[in-house]
């Protein structure tokens, strides 16, 4: 179905000042709360550069070969104007006031949904107001991708921030083909009805025509949901909701293969790596956390069995030693930096009782990385400690087996986290154990090499059999195949 200019520019005739003075269009809209940019000011200059990532290096190739468009928030104040265009792709730049940050994204995005969404690790807060500015923030968004797509376009819509777009969009937009991917978990419905908003919620995402998640099981829990709520019928796969036909599946992420190989094989990051073992005094066992600061990570868990592995002489300062790279999060939220205090406060006490003059058993980082930087500490790295409470994928366990083509790192890693589907070949833990996290190290650090190599080999067969780039492509050629007719019967 064709919509005319005219009927477009009426739709959101109030949409104001939250898009670029020119808006273009383009056949593929992709549509996430941030930019594939973000500004710079480092050493007195400014300047935008590309944001960090797979997903971005993903959809960057995609639109470049579609000539797209990417719809976002930059991540500034409303007076700094991100540009029209990035290293060939276009940009449109939604505008968020501070008030509307604090309770859109940090508010109801961050401190509603994100809990909910993790287990309730942490209670979620149900504020009236922040469900207010999620609502307004997604019809800003929604509104931005109906001028901007063109007749009978593509628009892909990204994650737990803006689940009320697709329904949006589908009453401004009925020609366009919709698509949504949740990057976090989805909740059981004991969970997912604690939110008082969330029959609104799975009814904006039932506007999707494809409806995409990390792992089976959270798209079966979303179908569930939709089905005894909303009286959906059909599947789990397939649903049937308000005249229309809304395919749900699993399309797991991973990571960008091509880069990491030639990131692993790059010669100055192969000195990175020894260079690093050399600095923390040549030990005979490096262990490697590398997590975002968030509480769903379970990183002060795992140092706590780290720490009773020193007091107990399994692990033995100066033959072991712990690296900790805990990347800035959300550092605007209050909470996070009561949980950045809190970790410095274990990996001091940690210290204090194991470490030497010179010598600590933690090194404690917290900071942005360059991706090389990263993979060298990958390289250098014998045990990978990845064990969240709760994770959608986790990609770093995935970075860590592609960067291991020597066959001999070792991965230890969350049962609840996405990647542990794939990645059987890790020691799996229960990440609230703490002694079976400390049984899973120590079965690694004894495990023969030939067992460590017929581990390592399975996991990378399952890494390398596809990159984020064919993930891409898997899920826009479904949400291709997608029906959206109402006329027509289920789709296979």
């Amino acid at each position: 179905m064709l919509v005319s200019t005219d009927l477009i520019d009426e739709m959101i005739e109030e949409s104001g000042p939250t898009m670029l003075a020119e808006p273009v269009t383009a056949d593929f809209v992709v549509i996430a709360n941030r930019l594939p940019i973000h500004h710079s000011t480092l050493q007195g200059s400014s300047e935008w550069l590309p944001s960090p990532g797979g997903l971005v290096t993903a959809l960057t190739s995609v639109l470049q070969s579609r000539n797209g468009l990417w719809i976002g928030w930059p991540g500034v104040s409303e007076d700094i104007d991100a540009p029209y265009t990035f290293e060939g792709i276009q940009l449109e730049a939604v505008k968020i006031t501070r008030e509307e940050y604090e309770e859109y994204y940090l508010g109801f995005s961050n401190a509603t949904l994100w809990p909910l969404y993790h287990d309730a690790i942490r209670a979620p807060t149900f504020h009236r107001a922040w469900w207010h500015a999620y609502e307004t923030i997604n019809r800003r968004f929604a509104e931005a991708a109906a001028k901007s797509v063109s007749p009978n376009g593509t628009v892909w819509i990204h994650d737990y921030q803006l689940q009320l777009v697709p329904a949006m969009l589908r009453v401004m937009r009925p020609d366009v083909r919709i698509g949504f991917f949740l990057h976090t978990p989805f909740p059981p419905s004991e969970l997912f009805s604690q939110l008082p908003w969330r029959r609104e919620i799975i009814t904006g995402l039932l506007g999707a025509d494809l409806i995409g998640f990390q792992v089976p099981h959270a798209a079966s829990n979303f179908s569930r949901i939709a089905r005894r709520l909303l009286g959906a019928t059909g599947t789990d796969s397939i649903l049937h909701f308000d005249g229309r036909v809304i395919r749900v599946g699993a399309f797991p992420i991973t990571v960008d293969t091509k880069l990491i190989q030639a990131t692993t094989a790059d010669r100055r990051v192969r000195e990175r790596a020894a260079e690093i073992r050399r600095d923390l005094g040549n030990p005979e066992v490096v262990l490697l956390g590398v997590d975002r600061l968030d509480y769903t990570k379970g990183i002060q868990q795992r140092l706590s069995a780290v720490n009773e592995m020193f007091a107990s002489g399994h692990l033995v300062g100066g033959t072991h030693v712990v690296v900790q790279v805990a990347v800035p999060s959300r550092e605007s939220d209050a909470h996070y930096d009561l949980e950045r205090h809190n970790l410095e406060q274990v990996v001091s006490a940690i210290n204090g009782d194991h470490g030497q003059v010179g010598s600590p058993v933690i090194h404690y980082l917290h900071q942005n990385m360059p991706f090389e930087e990263l993979v060298a500490l990958y390289l250098a790295a014998d045990v990978m400690l990845v064990t969240p409470f709760r994770d959608g994928m986790n990609l770093v366990a995935k970075e860590y087996v592609a960067c291991r083509d020597d066959l001999t790192g070792k991965l230890i890693l969350s049962e609840f986290a996405g990647a542990a589907a794939e990645l059987r070949g890790a020691f799996m833990v229960n990440p609230h154990d703490l002694d079976g996290i400390k049984e899973s190290i120590s079965l690694a650090l004894k495990a023969a090499p030939d067992e460590i190599r017929a581990r390592m080999l399975r996991m990378r067969r399952k890494v390398f059999r596809h990159d984020v780039s064919d993930w891409a492509q898997s899920f826009l050629a479904a949400l291709g195949s997608a029906n959206t007719s109402p006329a027509q019967n289920e789709v296979g």
